[in-house]
């Protein structure tokens, strides 16, 4: 059996991807592959998700330069979600300029920016 048969793809053929950088174990970003990304994903070495709202794959690092290279991928109990370890090319995950995309944290009721922004976006992706 293929090991992509083996993932439980939702109603849309996605599956949930957490991104994790392996020598930190933070959290870089929650994404989603559908069973080409995951497929090239293995086959690369680089992290390829699914662009929902672009609707087509997205080779992390296409036009920022800051590529993910794959370490591991980890399937959960349940088969619905993976884990990728990654090293993180130029130490930005995010396109807003940040290291991770988990920048917002609940304080006294309101999400308030946590986290700088390391390269101002327009100068990635001008």
């Amino acid at each position: 059996m293929d090991f992509l048969d083996q993932v439980k793809w939702n109603e849309q053929g996605l599956v949930p991807v957490i991104t994790q950088e392996s020598e930190t174990k933070q959290v870089l970003t929650l994404a989603w592959m559908n069973r080409e990304a995951l497929k090239l994903t293995a086959e690369t070495g680089h992290a390829v998700y699914w662009s929902r709202s672009r609707q087509k794959l997205w080779h992390k690092g296409e036009q920022s330069g800051h590529q993910q290279i794959v370490q591991s991928i980890r399937l959960d109990c349940d088969k619905d979600a993976v884990l990728i370890e990654v090293i993180q090319k130029g130490g930005i995950a995010c396109h807003t300029g940040r290291h991770h995309c988990f920048y917002f944290r609940l304080e006294q009721g309101e999400w308030q920016p946590v986290e700088p922004v390391l390269k101002d976006p327009d100068e990635i992706y001008s």
